[in-house]
C-alpha cells in the first residue's frame, strides 16, 4: 500500500482562539488546502476544472477533535479518496502532529458538479480519471 499523501502545515499564532487553540474553522481550511494539494499532485488543477466546466463540492463533513493544536505546532494533513460507484465520494483526512499525535479526523462526503447544469455528474469516480495526468494521487 502507498504512504497517503500529506501536505505539511504550521499552526500560525493568528490562527489560534482566546483559549490559545487552533480556531475549529482553520481545521476546515487545513482540510481543503490538502484536498487541493493532492488534486495538483494529480494534475487537476482549477484551469483544468474550468475547461471541463466542472467544480469539486463539499456535500457533508465530520470533524472529531482529538488533541488540542497551538501556535507553533507543526502537523502533516492526510487525503485519501474512497471511490464508490456514483455520484459521490469519501476523503477521509487526518491532522497529525510529526510526533505522531492526531488531533483531528476529517471525513467528507463529495462529488464533482457539472457547473452549467448545476448538477453532480452521474460517475465522479470516472469524471476525475479522465481528468487525472497521475491518477494514483487518488486512489485510481
Amino acid at each position: 500500500m502507498a504512504e497517503p499523501f500529506f501536505v505539511p502545515v504550521t499552526v500560525r499564532g493568528y490562527e489560534t482562539d482566546v483559549q490559545g487553540h487552533l480556531n475549529q474553522s482553520v481545521y476546515l481550511q487545513y482540510a481543503e488546502h490538502a484536498r487541493w494539494s493532492v488534486l495538483e499532485a494529480a494534475g487537476i488543477g482549477q484551469a483544468e476544472l474550468r475547461a471541463r466546466d466542472a467544480g469539486p463540492v463539499v456535500l457533508e463533513t465530520t470533524i472529531r477533535y482529538r488533541r488540542e493544536l497551538r501556535a507553533g505546532d507543526e502537523v502533516e494533513v492526510t487525503c485519501a479518496f474512497l471511490w464508490g460507484e456514483g455520484k459521490t465520494f469519501r476523503i477521509e483526512q487526518t491532522i497529525r502532529k510529526t510526533d505522531g499525535t492526531v488531533s483531528a479526523e476529517i471525513t467528507a462526503v463529495g462529488g464533482l458538479m457539472d457547473l452549467t447544469e448545476r448538477r453532480l455528474l452521474p460517475d465522479a469516480r470516472n469524471a476525475f480519471t479522465s481528468l487525472a495526468t497521475a491518477p494514483e494521487a487518488l486512489g485510481l
